[in-house]
């Protein structure tokens, strides 16, 4: 694949305090242009068949609402996965948040397809012990979108801050009560990435997908990741061959604790909740 750009420049360290300061603020930061136009399409190419191949099985795509789907794959399945998880802006954010020994445990992909709906306010997963008590985040989520964005496309949309929002009223611990969605839409901000963008978010802020009136789909790839002991790769099933692992640099693989197998199998995907109480849009 394309590599991203030559020898990506590391963060200056002001400029990784303050994308870590934010982070912590808002619960998401944007860097524009990490990756060129050419690495994206082929990006976008391998999520359109990686797409094709999961909703041809049973078990391979879970709905996230009406005509919207989110489905992991393996990191072998993305030409591009090297230049991703070695990206010097996103390695630099994870080992300030998160830690030295941040762990790769999630490569997956959301696609809203034409006709999508308001998806509820939702975070990804219920807050962790430690990030209600010592207000520390232990995971991470990496979104690089597959195409230009556009208004009517159904763009992401997530409320600042309410990464620290007590859960507990929360239904299975990540869908807020609808009497509180007054107060998420008067905080929301829509996102209009352009392809080569990245957003490093976590995915504990209160957040939905809108609803997509264009004919176009909207691909957003997802890498997640873990502090060490945070528990995250349970939910996911990420392995690579032992010829994909052998040409892995070391950066990549101290950072990859996943099973290496002779063959893949295809990933059967576990979001069931989310894939219930997705279909229940906003009115």
């Amino acid at each position: 694949m394309t590599a991203p750009r030559t020898a990506p420049a590391p963060l200056p360290a002001a400029e990784l305090t303050r994308l870590t300061d934010r982070l912590h603020h808002d619960g998401i930061v944007g860097l524009p242009q990490a990756f060129t136009r050419d690495w994206v399409r082929e990006l976008g190419e391998d999520i359109d068949t990686a797409f094709a191949e999961a909703r041809a099985r049973p078990g391979g795509a879970v709905g996230r609402g009406p005509h919207r789907y989110y489905v992991e794959i393996h990191p072998e399945q993305l030409r591009g996965f090297t230049e991703l998880a070695a990206h010097p802006w996103i390695t630099a954010v994870a080992e300030a948040v998160l830690g030295p020994e941040y762990r790769i445990v999630e490569v997956g992909f959301d696609v809203p397809l034409p006709e999508a709906v308001d998806q509820p306010w939702h975070r990804d997963f219920p807050m962790p012990e430690e990030t209600a008590r010592d207000r520390r985040l232990t995971s991470l989520a990496v979104n690089v979108t597959a195409v230009d964005t556009e208004e009517d496309m159904g763009p992401f949309e997530i409320a600042p801050g309410t990464h620290w929002d007590d859960g507990s009223t929360f239904a299975h611990g990540m869908f807020p009560p609808r009497e509180d969605y007054p107060r998420y839409r008067d905080l929301a901000v829509r996102k209009y990435p352009k392809m080569g963008d990245i957003s490093i978010r976590s995915a504990l802020t209160i957040h939905r997908g809108t609803a997509n009136r264009s004919a176009k789909s909207r691909p957003v790839l997802v890498l997640g990741l873990d502090a060490p002991g945070a528990g995250n790769d349970e939910r996911h099933d990420t392995a690579v061959t032992r010829e994909f692992w052998e040409s892995l640099p070391d950066a990549v693989r101290s950072h990859l604790r996943c099973p290496v197998v002779e063959k893949l199998r295809p990933i059967t995907q576990k979001h069931t909740i989310e894939g219930l109480v997705m279909g229940e849009a906003e009115s």
